[in-house]
């Protein structure tokens, strides 16, 4: 019998994070101590068991895309085809509809789970490619003459401002359908898990780009990269490319063996640039929406 059941304790965000690796083990996961501050009233954490075994976890939240809640369901692999995906998207569902959502988003990564989503009403919106960078003796770039590139933890006072002249103005440049909502209270906790790690180019006291590492506790030789953007009137004078070469200088220097991001397939120009980086293609990731409530499939209704 499946039963589930809301984390609350370290020990059950422990057993969370434990769901969410054996389903993506190459995906960096949050630590329980970011769990706990991350959690909220609107925010629910599922925890799926089976005869008293965790086999299955699930999130529902609110979006970084306006308006929109976010749901995913995972599943063990060995107890998948058991109805566990089902009963925990539709209790995230419903925990989406009572935050007062009509649209929730999810994201799938192969065609199995896209065939799952589709008999609940979600369709496709988009794709991201994952690419990939092994890391061996990595020079660091020249000293810019225009601008300078600082660590965050050199100038930690400097984050709250890349969030008013970088992240905003370049947020709506997102290959999204809808705006992305981040705000400066999620930027100082959820875009940033190492001050060394992230790097500023900067000009005087104004932040003209960012760019770095988000580092994995988990896998310490692997790093996900990091927002990345620079500021319209600073493109094309090689400051992202500075920005991500200093932090790939920088991982090589850490013990870290290789970074990957993901890439919205519309975002033509950050793929091409770190094709030009060395980067290779990896996994797919399907964007899928639906309206809220949920359509059921007739077996589940009956």
């Amino acid at each position: 019998m499946i039963e589930l059941r809301q984390a609350r304790t370290d020990a059950d965000y422990g057993a969370w994070r434990d769901v969410r690796i054996a389903v993506q083990p190459d995906e960096r996961s949050l630590s329980v101590a970011e769990l706990r501050e991350l959690d909220k009233p609107e925010r629910l954490l599922l925890l799926a068991e089976i005869n008293g075994g965790v086999v299955g976890s699930g999130l529902s939240d609110r979006s970084n895309e306006a308006g929109r809640a976010f749901v995913v369901p995972r599943v063990r692999p060995e107890a998948r085809r058991q109805g566990v995906g089902t009963r925990l998207l539709i209790e995230l569902a419903e925990h989406a509809v009572a935050q007062g959502y009509e649209v929730a988003g999810s994201i799938v990564e192969d065609e199995g789970s896209l065939a799952f989503a589709q008999r609940f009403g979600f369709t496709e919106t988009r794709r991201q490619v994952e690419q990939v960078r092994r890391i061996a003796a990595e020079p660091w770039p020249p000293e810019p003459t225009s601008y300078q590139v600082v660590s965050v933890a050199d100038r930690p006072e400097l984050w709250a401002k890349a969030y008013e002249q970088v992240a905003l103005p370049t947020l709506p440049d997102m290959d999204v359908p809808n705006p992305l909502d981040v705000s400066a209270e999620e930027w100082a906790t959820e875009w940033i898990n190492d001050p060394a790690a992230m790097f500023l180019a900067v000009v005087g006291d104004d932040v003209i780009g960012v760019a770095g590492l988000m580092l994995d506790t988990d896998r310490p030789e692997r790093a996900e990269v990091a927002y990345t953007a620079v500021r319209r009137e600073w493109r094309g004078q090689a400051v992202a490319s500075t920005l991500k070469r200093t932090s790939m200088a920088w991982a090589a220097e850490h013990g870290i063996t290789q970074v990957y991001t993901w890439t919205q397939q519309g975002n033509e120009n950050m793929r091409r640039l770190n094709e030009h980086l060395g980067f290779t293609y990896g996994a797919v990731a399907i964007n899928v929406r639906a309206n809220l409530p949920l359509q059921l499939p007739e077996e589940v209704r009956a």
